[in-house]
């Protein structure tokens, strides 16, 4: 897997979300993962979530941050921030008419670089439903990989431990994985097409494996 170095972009045509990359987790000992996050109106993370063992920190530098926190909801403009400790419901989308800058910390982040490397390649490849999802057996695949980073909460998590597992094998013969070369070797992830040439930006990956068609 490659890793992120600082200036790497990534931006997700679906979710309205692109981040840049401020400190990369090899940098720092706490291996922190510390990230600019624009994000623009309409602009939501695919869905609420929890983080096993990775603490966030959101603070917002312009514009406005709706949160959830198991549950409860606030708004946060210029200056407000918001700590989430593992194993923390949460989830976020942007509110009003400018787009949100947000300075994210994800500690440790290494592995968080990976999922987010998986679900935008796949949202820039029309692969995601309209909330940047992908498909139930990408997701188990995604679940089956990276469980200790990233939990969804739908389907319920007693669902996702039964049907999740009991699939997990024919997502694998099908082809689906948690990881693609294709995504994880790839520089700079922007939007669908590349502002400088006008080619699809799939077309800036590697030739390695991708995700069944």
């Amino acid at each position: 897997m490659s890793g992120v170095e600082r200036g790497w972009t990534s931006e997700n045509p679906v979710t309205g979300e692109r981040s840049i990359v401020l400190e990369a987790p090899q940098d720092n000992p706490a291996r922190r993962l510390v990230a600019e996050l624009h994000v623009r109106p309409g602009g939501a993370v695919a869905g609420e979530h929890l983080h096993p063992a990775i603490v966030e920190r959101f603070e917002v530098i312009e514009g406005r941050l709706g949160v959830s926190l198991d549950g409860r909801r606030s708004s946060l403009g210029p200056g407000g921030a918001v700590d989430v400790p593992p194993g923390r419901w949460h989830d976020w989308w942007q509110e009003g008419d400018e787009k949100a800058i947000v300075r994210v910390e994800v500690t440790p982040g290494d592995r968080f670089v990976e999922v987010i490397r998986t679900l935008f390649g796949l949202a820039i490849d029309g692969r995601t439903n309209a909330k940047g999802m992908p498909s139930p057996l990408q997701l188990i695949a995604i679940a089956a990989e990276f469980d200790d980073v990233v939990i969804f909460r739908r389907p319920p998590r007693l669902v996702q431990r039964l049907l999740f597992g009991a699939l997990a094998p024919l997502a694998h013969a099908r082809g689906y994985r948690g990881v693609y070369p294709r995504y994880s070797d790839a520089g700079s992830m922007g939007s669908p097409e590349d502002a400088r040439g006008g080619r699809p930006l799939t077309a800036r990956f590697g030739d390695g494996e991708g995700p069944p068609r």
